[in-house]
């Protein structure tokens, strides 16, 4: 064996085992079908703007361990996320809090007036044993809110009606009684200075890495090594024996507009179907950028088909269950670790992906 770990994917599971695994004496081949590392998390420098290739990403963390883990890779800022919503020609804040309510109404002042006037529109609309996300998400929030800033993105997002998607995907919608735009509650938050693929490659400086290399053209590579750590679709690795699992895909249109400032914020959300796109990413605004030019992502979510990138997770009950028994197939692949956002089937944030790599190689003992 050439190798100790073949670890197929460069994106930020894999890495953390990369670096973990070498820093206790093993030997790495990472391989991944891009022709680049990093993953999703992926950026890349355009006239001094660090452009998210597949969107935002926003670190938040309120694991100090993780926070220092991540901050001895790079210099974090002090971005906030605090998204706008676009609603036809109506802007709001998210998420939802006093800035929103005072918008949408106009009698509504103090926290009481807006806790008032979202339960009466929940006692208005309330409907017993919600059968769909349009019942369940005006039990909580009202009809207001539902139909200016949850329906029709929701639906775009899904690409169904609310009335068609279950209820249990949405348990509970933010609301705050406070004029704070912070999207997270989490105690550290921020963009590293210089973008993510920084972060990625000191991980990966002691392992070999290969890219364009796609792990079911290349499969005689696990004979090279004692073990694996796959972080690609799990349905995959088993030739989608039982069916294919479902996802949500997104397609980025990026340009470079001549000029400096294009909508004031770094994440804007369109909530209504006049607009295609579920939201326009501003990327210099995610590092305080001044520079002349600025550059933009329309987001556009579609039906994910074999082929397409696999972004979001259909974590419905049919697809779980589906998932159940790709899970069940694992237990037979002793020298295969399965990880990651595709690997789990699983909406992971960033936080929570280091934490499950650095979890299980905390449990690998160093070499002899």
């Amino acid at each position: 064996m050439k190798y100790d770990f073949l670890i197929v994917g460069a994106g930020l599971y894999g890495a953390v085992c990369a670096y973990e695994l070498t820093k206790k004496g093993y030997s790495c081949l990472v391989i991944d079908k891009r022709n680049h590392i990093a993953g999703n998390v992926y950026t890349y420098e355009k006239d001094g703007i660090n452009v998210h290739k597949y969107g935002a990403h926003i670190f938040h963390t309120s694991d100090k361990e993780i926070w220092d883990y991540v901050n001895q890779f790079a210099e974090f800022n002090n971005y906030i996320n605090s998204p706008v919503a676009r609603y036809n020609d109506e802007l709001y804040n998210l998420p939802f809090n006093m800035n929103t309510f005072t918008k949408l109404w106009r009698e509504v002042f103090t926290p009481r007036d807006a806790m008032k006037k979202i339960e009466e529109e929940r006692k208005k609309f309330k409907v017993e044993n919600p059968q769909n996300l349009e019942e369940q998400a005006i039990n909580l929030v009202g009809k207001t809110i539902f139909d200016k800033l949850v329906k029709e993105y929701t639906e775009k997002q899904w690409g169904k009606s609310c009335k068609e998607l279950p209820a249990f995907i949405i348990k509970r919608l933010p609301v705050r009684f406070t004029f704070d735009n912070n999207y997270f509650f989490d105690r550290y938050q921020g963009i590293p200075i210089g973008g993510y693929t920084q972060i990625v490659e000191k991980m990966l400086k002691g392992s070999e890495v290969r890219l364009n290399c796609d792990y079911f053209d290349n499969k005689q590579l696990a004979n090279l090594a004692e073990k694996t750590i796959y972080t690609g679709p799990i349905d995959q690795y088993f030739d989608y024996c039982y069916g294919a699992l479902e996802y949500r895909s997104v397609r980025f249109e990026t340009e470079e507009l001549d000029c400096e400032n294009f909508q004031g914020n770094a994440v804007v959300n369109y909530t209504s179907h006049e607009v295609p796109y579920t939201r326009i990413i501003e990327h210099k605004h995610f590092e305080f950028g001044n520079q002349p030019k600025t550059i933009i992502s329309k987001e556009y979510s579609s039906k994910w088909q074999p082929g397409d990138e696999p972004y979001y997770p259909v974590n419905d009950e049919k697809n779980n269950q589906l998932y159940q028994k790709y899970l069940m197939l694992t237990s037979k692949c002793l020298n295969v670790k399965f990880g990651g956002r595709l690997g789990n089937y699983k909406y992971y944030d960033m936080h929570n992906v280091i934490k499950e790599a650095k979890s299980f190689t905390d449990s690998i003992k160093p070499k002899k």
